[in-house]
């Protein structure tokens, strides 16, 4: 199950106790202080990892707790410190207040971890207190609590090519046929219910990353359809492939059909829609076809590549250009 947003809460470890200890040996009856200090509480960290690209395995749990230090002990010996409580969460997510709703950090960069709250530290032994004039404290602090936060972890998954069109239109194929990504493929509207990412082949050993958002409907971006909960997964894409159905039955007549996601981008960002994109007319598998794609070309002013993932005409001609294209982009910059 795909899961995109999540609000947790977190507590960090409290730190030891210092322990009150005097030495006591067959030769010392009363000798002084040797109260050793707690060890510090676990910190809860997050490790972005390409591992998941799902929230889904941190639902189900009211509170993520860190380990406690160890109490101090006798003999100056200091309380063990407590292991890290590391949450790994796919890259690309980011971690918000949940009551002020502002961004914490965003962790767009794999397996750099970041601490979301810090253990306590532990509390200093009875040996701290000695003086001249009090030899024999019999005090020592406590632990310090851990920072206990409650925040709204939110998924926008990282990819070099967002592929966009209405039900249908054949991204899913297309992801399959391109990479080893295996979604769900039927001839119905909506068979894509959650984001799916895979890994292309590029010219010689080059890759890039393609991600297949569920299709967009008109009103998408006012909350119509499931296109407004997934648009947000296409703005860290450095480019789209807008891919309009050109087969025998259509859902839309082709040029209907790109001005709706065209209209929807504008509408959810700008920037979006000025993202770098080319259009690719699927299923043109007859000469029917090859002349919807060219009227589409026309009518919107701009070139349209041909595929069909079913024969595999076309598709060395879009992997060489999507890679031009992104090889002309410049790189996304990592915080």
């Amino acid at each position: 199950m795909f899961v995109d947003e999540l609000e947790i809460s977190v507590r960090a470890g409290k730190g030891g106790d210092g322990c009150v200890s005097f030495l006591r040996d067959k030769r010392t009856l009363r000798g002084g202080p040797n109260g050793g200090d707690g060890g510090d509480g676990g910190d809860v960290v997050l490790l972005p990892t390409t591992h998941c690209n799902t929230l889904f395995h941190l639902t189900g749990r009211a509170e993520f707790i860190a380990a406690n230090g160890g109490q101090g002990l006798a003999k100056n010996c200091g309380g063990k410190d407590a292991a890290d409580l590391v949450i790994e969460v796919p890259v690309g997510t980011m971690v918000l207040d949940a009551e002020r709703g502002n961004v914490l950090q965003d962790l767009d960069t794999p397996d750099r971890p970041w601490v979301l709250a810090r253990g306590g530290h532990g509390g200093r032994g009875n040996t701290h207190f000695a003086t001249a004039t009090h030899r024999t404290p019999r005090t020592a602090e406590r632990g310090k609590p851990g920072e206990a936060r409650r925040v709204l972890l939110s998924l926008k998954l990282i990819a070099d090519v967002g592929l966009l069109g209405l039900p249908n239109a054949g991204k899913s194929t297309l992801l399959a046929t391109l990479t080893r990504a295996r979604p769900k493929i039927a001839g119905y509207p909506f068979t894509t219910l959650e984001p799916m990412l895979g890994i292309a082949q590029g010219p010689g050993e080059a890759t890039f990353v393609l991600a297949d958002i569920p299709g967009l409907i008109e009103g998408a971006s006012h909350g119509k359809g499931l296109g407004d909960k997934f648009l947000k997964h296409v703005e860290r894409t450095r480019m789209l492939l807008h891919l309009v159905d050109c087969g025998d039955l259509p859902l839309r007549p082709p040029e209907q059909a790109w001005r709706i996601v065209r209209d929807e981008l504008a509408q959810h960002s700008s920037a979006l829609a000025e993202r770098p994109t080319l259009v690719v007319a699927t299923k043109v598998e007859d000469e029917a076809a090859g002349e919807r794609a060219q009227a589409l070309a026309t009518a919107i002013g701009a070139p349209v590549l041909q595929v069909s993932s079913a024969t595999g005409a076309g598709l060395r001609e879009l992997v060489l250009a999507v890679w031009s294209m992104l090889s002309a982009l410049p790189r996304p910059a990592t915080s």
